[in-house]
């Protein structure tokens, strides 16, 4: 006979159950490019179809430590979402604008392909 998993998991407090379920939001709201394509559906054959790259592109985009904002924006944009950047001090949030309007390096390339 199935039995619910709240049945039979291990039992915590109610304070370690908060503790859990804040650790959980904190690191579903951390994730690399791969994990962020992955959990919105898109493969990279997909991606560079979007971006007009190939998909070996897209895999190394994936593995940089380091990239022009105006690359991150572009991979962003195609999965539909939109790149911000700020600055958190202990005094709080700053949104940085300044690159907005920057060219994207990947423009280049395509009108070459």
């Amino acid at each position: 006979m199935a039995k619910k998993w709240s049945d039979i998991r291990r039992k915590h407090s109610p304070e370690e159950e908060a503790e859990i379920l804040q650790k959980v939001k904190e690191a579903a709201g951390v994730m690399t490019l791969h994990q962020l394509r992955e959990a919105r559906s898109f493969t990279q054959v997909t991606l560079a179809k979007a971006l007009r790259i190939n998909q070996g592109a897209v895999s190394k985009m994936e593995k940089r430590t380091d990239m022009y904002v105006s690359t991150m924006r572009s991979f962003i944009q195609a999965m539909g979402g939109q790149l911000q950047i700020q600055a958190v001090f202990p005094e709080g949030v700053v949104q940085i604008e300044q690159f907005e309007n920057v060219a994207d390096p990947l423009d280049a390339h395509r009108a070459t392909v």
